[in-house]
């Protein structure tokens, strides 16, 4: 059984869609010959957005798999959304599974596929749900684990948002990593096809993942991907992937050298020291809110005003270049803060009544 807790990274590659027997094991053929793929990936059912478009060519995709790993020798793997998808792809012995986005957002289709799974010694990748909720995430990893599988790893894939972004998926990475917080001991691999959408942007997606620790990556490739059925923009030939993974330079999560760590810990003594004073100064900020809530009260004002809010805006935007650090980041604390000084002026304006 192939064990997805291994040594970095893991990189699993194959096409968004199988398509035709041909296109699959010609794929398959050329990542092998690049020598850096440990798994050939390709989608078999492909859940949709809308009806009317691809989505999958079914049980015949799995026999091109089959044939794809006799002939390189690499295990395989495929999405599956069903109890049905289970069974089919156990039945032609596909090494790996994984659980895709659209199928980790319901635990009724998870529970389904774990049921199907119960009993049976099979590694299972899940994905995070389309939805930027860690519960969901972690919820689904725990219906699988009730049902005895053990050999569990996770992909990001980010997250659906709406508007314009330079990515197809935001990365939101501060959700994966309080994912590995909750279950350390699972291996995590991103998959920068699906956050960015778009080739171009694959490798520093890539490098970003490989530099906040992540195990590998979960990349597609296709051989001629301008002609792709399913994602054609976001897809790379084995032979860009190959060189796009000679460019990624993977980190290691620690050295065995006393130097290191004695300059690591003083730095990190200077940031919690500076954690305590920032919250101490929000504490002291939150006492005055509630103090400006308490003469609004009395002067019958309303809490919210428009213009002050406005000019806190504009002071962010010149002050952010001098301080060296962004609007957007700076906006985002500013937005959070003035939030939960508008919930304590609420308060005291609602006390007693």
């Amino acid at each position: 059984m192939f064990e997805l807790k291994r040594e970095k990274p893991l990189i699993i590659a194959g096409p968004c869609s199988a398509e035709t027997r041909e296109q699959t094991l010609e794929t398959a053929r050329r990542l092998a010959a690049t020598g850096r793929v440990d798994m050939i990936r390709a989608g078999i059912w492909k859940p949709r957005t809308r009806p009317g478009t691809f989505e999958g060519v079914g049980v015949r995709g799995l026999a091109w798999l089959d044939e794809a790993r006799k002939e390189t020798g690499l295990p395989v793997a495929a999405e599956v959304a069903s109890s049905k998808h289970v069974e089919n792809a156990l039945e032609f012995g596909i090494d790996v599974l994984w659980i895709g986005a659209r199928t980790t957002v319901n635990p009724f289709s998870v529970q389904d596929i774990a049921d199907a799974l119960r009993g049976v010694d099979i590694p299972v990748f899940v994905k995070n749900p389309m939805n930027p909720d860690v519960e969901l995430w972690q919820g689904a990893v725990q219906r699988l684990q009730a049902v005895g599988i053990g050999n569990i790893g996770l992909i990001h894939r980010g997250f659906s948002t709406f508007g314009a972004s330079s990515y197809r998926n935001n990365p939101m990475w501060h959700i994966p990593i309080e994912m590995h917080r909750r279950m350390p001991e699972l291996p995590m691999i991103c998959d920068p096809s699906h956050i960015t959408g778009k080739r171009a942007y694959v490798a520093e997606v890539s490098q970003r993942a490989a530099d906040m620790g992540f195990d590998g990556l979960i990349v597609e490739s296709h051989i001629t991907p301008d002609e792709a059925w399913s994602d054609a923009a976001q897809q790379l030939t084995p032979e860009n992937l190959a060189e796009m993974l000679d460019t990624i330079r993977w980190r290691r999560e620690n050295v065995d050298s006393a130097e290191f760590k004695q300059a690591l810990e003083q730095l990190r003594g200077q940031i919690d020291h500076l954690d305590a004073e920032l919250l101490a100064v929000l504490s002291r900020r939150m006492s005055v809110a509630e103090k400006i809530g308490m003469i609004k009260k009395e002067n019958n004002v309303t809490i919210l005003q428009t213009s002050r809010w406005g000019e806190i805006l504009e002071k962010v935007k010149r002050q952010s270049q001098l301080l060296n650090l962004s609007e957007e980041f700076l906006g985002k604390i500013l937005e959070a803060i003035h939030v939960e000084s508008i919930n304590r002026q609420n308060r005291v304006m609602n006390d007693g009544i």
